[in-house]
């Protein structure tokens, strides 16, 4: 029974937009935000099968949430698990995807609306929902606790300005984390913070993207791109953010006179590949933009890869990375896949969401720091000068990544009351 007054205002107004809902989605399809041959799956109407094995529902917001629960995907779908994957995102959906195990599917999660939740949840039935994060959205929540569905909060992290933020409003908080049976937190700070907001049974599990494999390549592909490419220098300015890709086409331009490095832009926003074509036209940089076929090979300067999962490929080309959103826009951009595939990472200021990452690389010397296109330039070119320097970057970078793993351990142990329930549930 809801006794909450703020629950019931909200289900109120989320259920008056159920009627809208196709006009809304067809707004955000003409914006490129949804699939425009999957919007049901956003109102809760499926559009695949329902096997027989038992379901284990596992949703992330987008591409970094989905992409963390991979791990979890294999050992689930390993022990007999139809395994559903839910994101909201049209690029989260093409790039995990391409990564699930035989068996494991993708569909969109449905918009957050009392009937679409129900619908999705009545024919899915599934046995077990694992969340990551921090998706709070409260009929999710609520649909699948009146439905008796044991949700676990993995992978949880909550920041030092969500939580004041939620301090402001205890009641609300509480109700949605009451509606949690457990939360497997990152850290012993992200535990407490939850547990100070009323989660009641919190445990550290570790950070489960320091167990994701490295993104995957075609060997052939990579193979014909290095023997094109030559024995220049690589780096990538990866998922970048406006304003990032000034920076990063300066930096190129002053390396052009010793270095000749073949810079590559993988913005976070594919779409955008065209804008920063025309930056780059501005600042006088030859580009060019691989949505529109252009090679990659001996005469590409500075390259804008507008295109989506091909990170895999591009880290393997790479000699250094620099991760975006940590200089002009913050929070920073995951560095574990790069350091897996022996990139020497480069930084920005600004990577609060990543801090424990970034704390231990930086601390041991596996990650450069820098501020400005001056900086970042001169990093690069001391790097690209001092391969043996280099390489120890990656390394050390590849050695801070792999011990903190184990998290899917942790949290497969954490669960494994729950598959009992449901192995006696089934008899």
């Amino acid at each position: 029974m809801m006794r909450e007054p703020w629950l019931k205002a909200y289900r109120l107004a989320t259920s008056a937009l159920g009627p809208v809902a196709p006009a809304l989605l067809a707004v955000r399809r003409r914006r490129g935000k949804e699939d425009p041959k999957r919007l049901a799956e956003r109102m809760g109407i499926s559009s695949l099968p329902r096997g027989d094995k038992p379901v284990a529902w596992l949703h992330g917001a987008s591409v970094g949430e989905g992409l963390a629960l991979m791990p979890l995907v294999e050992r689930l779908s390993a022990r007999g698990f139809q395994v559903l994957l839910t994101t909201g995102t049209v690029t989260s959906a093409a790039v995990v995807a391409a990564r699930l195990p035989a068996g494991a599917v993708h569909q969109y999660v449905p918009l957050d609306v009392p009937k679409f939740f129900a619908r999705f949840l009545d024919y899915w039935r599934p046995g077990i929902a694992l969340v990551a994060e921090s998706e709070l959205w409260p009929n999710m929540l609520h649909e699948t606790h009146e439905r008796r569905i044991p949700l676990v909060l993995v992978n949880a992290r909550l920041s030092e300005r969500s939580f004041r933020r939620w301090q402001k409003f205890p009641r609300v908080i509480g109700a949605l984390l009451a509606r949690i049976d457990l939360v497997l937190a990152q850290s012993q700070e992200d535990a407490g913070r939850l547990s100070h907001l009323g989660a009641s049974r919190v445990q550290v599990a570790g950070n489960l993207k320091y167990d994701v494999a490295a993104p995957p390549v075609d060997p052939s592909q990579l193979a014909a791109i290095v023997a094109s490419i030559g024995s220049r220098p690589v780096w990538v300015a990866a998922s970048t953010h406006a304003g990032e890709e000034a920076i990063a086409i300066e930096a190129h331009l002053r390396l052009q006179s010793h270095h000749r490095a073949l810079t590559i832009i993988a913005p976070r926003h594919p779409e955008r590949g065209a804008e920063i074509a025309d930056l780059a036209a501005r600042m006088g940089a030859s580009w060019a933009l691989r949505s529109a076929g252009a090679p990659l090979d001996r005469e590409s300067s500075l390259y804008v890869a507008d295109t989506v999962g091909e990170m895999g490929l591009l880290y393997r080309l790479a000699g250094a990375v620099f991760l975006g959103k940590s200089l002009t826009s913050g929070g920073g951009q995951n560095p574990i896949e790069p350091a897996k595939l022996g990139c020497a990472i480069l930084h920005g200021p600004r990577v609060e969401n990543f801090s424990d990452v970034y704390r231990e690389l930086d601390q041991a010397q596996g990650a450069i720091e820098v501020g400005d296109a001056d900086t970042l330039g001169r990093a690069l070119g001391l790097l690209f000068s001092d391969a043996p320097r280099m390489r120890k970057l990656a390394r050390t970078a590849a050695d801070v990544v792999e011990r903190f793993g184990g998290a899917t351990d942790a949290i497969m142990c954490a669960l494994e009351p729950y598959f009992m329930q449901m192995r006696v549930e089934r008899r």
